[in-house]
């Protein structure tokens, strides 16, 4: 068959352009399934598959040479199929992978849940042997062990660690959805933003208004994200983009902490 290719593409596009079904979603899915079938044969990152993507997209091109310099949908949809055709079986392996990472995460979640509640146990049994001492090193005490668990620092470090966690999840969000991921790995990365950026959310709701109305719209891309890709809309990949710009833009704004921490230190 991989002598054949551009005969099967120009076949199956024919075939579809009978039966009035000729879209670019359909063009992309036929050059995507002729790829995956014929590229199985070949190793990733081959003369003999690159040279495959070349055939695939060259079929689509001749069969729409009578739109000359229009036909620039019809070759996104060809090279969007190919990509996605030769990326099936690393897809399936990164969707692996990060479930693997997900059970990591989740281990690692609970042994800092245990850590912390290990030294809540040993600050508070300071606080009680305090209670014996002179008032002036009972304060003292009760003061060092309340400045330890209201640490800004360690605060500021979850919150930048999970704004990063959730940037990096709508990052891979978009390579999914541009490079052939299937639409549960789309959403899955979807759920995982969602779940970081909760917990990058500060506790008081005490914020500007500017940032308060970035953070719903963020919200509200995160719900469209998921509503495009159930209805396996193509605009998903427009609305992915969007999310991303919209988290980063969030993300470098400052809370009105930092802000007067900034202040005081000036």
């Amino acid at each position: 068959m991989p002598n054949n290719i551009k005969q099967q593409i120009q076949a199956d596009l024919q075939q579809a352009k009978e039966t009035g079904q000729l879209r670019t979603e359909r063009i992309r899915e036929i050059v995507k399934s002729a790829v995956s079938q014929v590229g199985s044969e070949f190793k990733q990152g081959s003369t003999e598959l690159r040279s495959l993507v070349r055939d695939a997209v060259s079929a689509v091109v001749e069969n729409f040479q009578e739109k000359g310099s229009e036909l620039k949908d019809e070759v996104t949809a060809s090279i969007e199929g190919a990509l996605e055709g030769i990326n099936t079986k690393r897809h399936e392996s990164i969707a692996q992978t990060q479930i693997d990472i997900k059970r990591l995460q989740a281990q690692l979640d609970g042994e800092e849940e245990e850590l912390q509640q290990e030294i809540d146990v040993i600050l508070a049994e300071i606080e009680d042997t305090s209670k014996q001492e002179p008032a002036s090193t009972k304060t003292a005490i009760d003061s060092a062990v309340n400045a330890i668990k209201d640490s800004e620092e360690v605060g500021l470090l979850k919150k930048r660690y999970a704004q990063l966690q959730a940037q990096l999840a709508i990052v891979r969000a978009n390579l999914a959805a541009r490079y052939g991921g299937r639409s549960m790995e789309v959403q899955d990365y979807l759920d995982e933003a969602k779940h970081w950026y909760d917990k990058a959310r500060p506790q008081a709701e005490s914020m500007a208004v500017q940032v308060e109305q970035k953070r719903s719209q963020l919200e509200d891309q995160l719900g469209e994200a998921g509503t495009s890709l159930a209805k396996k809309e193509r605009q998903i990949k427009q609305t992915l983009r969007q999310l991303l710009l919209t988290a980063a833009d969030l993300f470098k704004e400052k809370q009105p902490a930092d802000k007067e921490r900034d202040t005081i230190h000036k």
